[in-house]
């Protein structure tokens, strides 16, 4: 089979990078190795989709910290506003959260993969699926492109392959493999946006307990990190938005030979003394309340419990026999409750992969190789990762759009 572009994944920035080389009327043909497209797409945001952040381009770019310089110009040029159009000139309508993250309006991420689809079908992309890719080569000046039913020859080839992320949706690092073999560099692979791991036990007995608003903090050598967002206890550690988005900045420490240190602000919205003021007066109303009940005014009840047992204190005390001293140690337990962490879990666990193909060896105006011509990379494959909240979603779109208008420029 022949075609001028070949795209290797049917991913958020595969389909993307199809859309826009078919819009500017390239020949373009999608290999899927999984019997649908788009099968991480249909589980992010929680099977809600959440397609990306309402963020001026430049405060975006900040957010992805060393790799926001690589991705600039693609998300200048294809913004979170212009997704936003781009998506509502498909029918596809969207709504922005208090947070800034924006979603399909009726939250189904099976709208916005049959958006995505219907688009690149009707531009005239081919898409493949049960496709596995098994191998792929450049002979004569054109790109092989090997899976079992057929081999594919290609003028030029996008790898939009996805990262190791969710492995059970066909992120499997074939990409990797690819981009080596046609001489790139990858740089190795970690979990990021992931769940983390603590020496202590005690979270184990409140899972699935959540918080709305948690600030989390960590002390990284001269550096603090802070985090805000909602969190929740796990079977062996602690999850959610707020922990998964420090999970990016301690990836690299960890496991390291010494647990790494954090705390928790169970009550952000709060100062100390105001929080010491509103408990001191709930007591003085309610002195028969028993602590773990006035606790629980606070933070929720199957954690008020816990933090008496943290602060050594009785939580079936009446509150009016409540010391000053344990008063405040139970104060402490809400505004910097301390945990370890020994280690991230899996990264067949995390939301999205550290590492990837080196972008200093992709051009950051083309996403074409700088090393083999005619050779474009998109979305999870590269060594780019931003946090929680649509910004590694509009990374895909961004670097999609780019390579697939920039394959079909250079014809």
């Amino acid at each position: 089979m022949k075609t001028e572009i070949c795209i290797i994944g049917a991913g958020p920035a595969g389909l993307m990078a199809a859309i826009s080389a078919a819009a500017a009327g390239a020949r373009a043909t999608v290999v899927e190795a999984n019997t649908s497209p788009g099968r991480k797409l249909l589980l992010t945001g929680a099977g809600r989709c959440n397609l990306t952040h309402q963020d001026a381009p430049q405060e975006f770019v900040r957010a992805f910290g060393v790799g926001g310089k690589f991705l600039s110009y693609c998300v200048f040029r294809f913004s979170p506003q212009d997704v936003q159009d781009f998506f509502a000139r498909l029918g596809l309508r969207t709504k922005t959260e208090k947070d800034g993250c924006v979603f399909s309006a009726f939250g189904r991420a099976s709208d916005v993969k049959e958006a995505l689809v219907g688009c690149a079908k009707t531009l005239g992309a081919t898409l493949s699926y049960g496709r596995q890719v098994g191998g792929v080569g450049k002979e004569a000046g054109s790109f092989v492109v090997r899976t079992p039913q057929e081999q594919i020859s290609a003028d030029r080839l996008i790898v939009a392959t996805g990262g190791m992320s969710w492995p059970r949706t066909g992120c499997t690092g074939d990409g990797y493999r690819f981009a080596r073999h046609l001489g790139h560099t990858v740089t190795p692979t970690k979990a990021s946006l992931v769940p983390l791991v603590t020496g202590e036990v005690w979270p184990g007995r409140l899972a699935g307990t959540a918080l709305e608003n948690v600030r989390v903090s960590a002390r990284l050598g001269n550096r603090k990190v802070i985090t805000v967002g909602a969190m929740i206890f796990t079977d062996d550690g602690i999850g959610g938005p707020a922990v998964l988005d420090m999970s990016r900045h301690l990836t690299e420490h960890l496991p390291g030979k010494t647990p790494i240190g954090l705390t928790l602000d169970l009550a952000p919205h709060i100062e100390q003394a105001q929080l010491e003021w509103q408990m001191t007066e709930h007591i003085a109303a309610n002195p028969r309340k028993k602590v773990a009940n006035v606790l629980a005014e606070f933070v929720p009840k199957r954690l008020s419990v816990l933090l008496c047992r943290q602060a050594s204190c009785d939580d079936r005390l009446p509150a009016g026999q409540l010391k000053k001293d344990v008063r405040r140690k139970l104060l402490r337990t809400i505004k910097a409750l301390p945990l370890s962490i020994l280690r991230t879990k899996p990264i067949a666990e995390a939301t999205v992969t550290r590492g990837g193909v080196n972008i200093n060896e992709v051009e950051p105006k083309t996403m074409e190789s700088k090393i083999c011509p005619g050779l474009f990379f998109a979305g999870e494959v590269l060594n780019v990762d931003g946090p929680c909240g649509g910004y590694n979603l509009q990374a895909c779109w961004s670097t999609g759009a780019l390579a697939g208008s920039s394959a079909a420029r250079s014809r």
